[in-house]
């Protein structure tokens, strides 16, 4: 199927060539490919490091040379997993595609806009016309599924802006300000052997078969599908996500990032505070309170 008759064309141009190149963890060089063929084509400067990292430069459109450079990133890696009764190889093969309503799935397997939809969107603000910009960097890591190895192994003098917007994410329409990070713990402890029993047999246990997810998102509900909305008319109904509400942890992480965006305006623990009704959060809450501030958090992380 075509899915050039979507709305933007552009992003929706360049993610069609995406999926139809093989590009699971390790095996991301062909795609780095396009995105340098893409730079080439355009005259831009392009740079891939030893560890097959990316980064295109894009000048400013007129009148915005002055502004800051930002940075633009996704990660040309995709986790490939599909469907027992499904026939494809994940180094060859490219994505299959069908079109449920108004959104865009794989036809059994993952469809890859984890992050492939990302790097599209990158791509095609070059592309489009009518998108005003300051200077741009377009990163492109590599194993980002499997670790952030690519992202890890950067060197600091790869990139200019200091400013980053990170086009992978789960939810339309939201934007974050900050990121949970993250971190590897390596722990070493003595271990003691002894021999077995006399009588004992060695067994092996294997759990194979199950639902598959993403970390914050309910298992069986993964980021197969991506909407695509097609041309129309303006009365149409924008699509809506297929996502089931995501679990009480999940609305913990989310509340703790949206503070940011409303220090200086907060409405919730703070006047609780003046009525001295403040209730800190507890593990036998559900989920936290409302927070919309520094102080609200300080409140909620005691």
């Amino acid at each position: 199927m075509t899915i050039t008759n979507l709305d933007p064309a552009h992003l929706w141009k360049h993610f069609d060539e995406i999926r139809k190149i093989p590009h699971c963890s390790g095996n991301e060089a062909k795609l780095g490919d396009y995105v340098l063929e893409f730079a080439k084509k355009r005259k831009l400067d392009a740079q891939r490091d030893e560890n097959g990292n990316i980064v295109v430069r894009v000048p400013a459109t007129s009148g915005h040379e002055q502004a800051p450079v930002v940075v633009l990133q996704g990660h040309l890696d995709m986790v490939g997993e599909k469907n027992s009764d499904v026939a494809h190889d994940f180094t060859k093969d490219p994505i299959q595609l069908r079109m449920d309503g108004d959104w865009l799935m794989a036809k059994g397997t993952t469809l890859g806009a984890d992050n492939g939809i990302g790097l599209a969107a990158s791509l095609a603000i070059v592309d489009s016309n009518d998108v005003l910009h300051g200077p741009l960097e377009l990163l492109f890591t590599v194993d980002e599924e499997v670790g952030l190895t690519g992202a890890g192994k950067l060197e600091p003098t790869f990139l200019k802006g200091r400013m980053l917007l990170n086009l992978d994410s789960e939810e339309l329409g939201a934007v974050y300000i900050g990121c949970s990070g993250g971190g590897d713990s390596t722990i070493h402890l003595p271990i003691g052997t002894a021999p077995a029993p006399a009588g004992t047999s060695a067994v092996t246990v294997k759990v194979s078969g199950l639902r598959g997810g993403h970390s914050g998102i309910e298992a069986g509900t993964s980021a197969m599908p991506y909407p695509a909305r097609r041309k129309r008319s303006s009365q149409s109904r924008r699509p809506t996500s297929r996502h089931s509400r995501a679990p009480s942890t999940r609305k913990s992480i989310r509340s703790s990032k949206s503070w940011a965006a409303s220090i200086r305006d907060c409405r919730c623990m703070s006047s609780r505070r003046k009525r001295g009704r403040v209730v800190p959060w507890t593990p036998a809450r559900r989920r936290p309170p409302s927070i919309c501030c520094s102080p609200c958090l300080t409140e909620w992380l005691r």
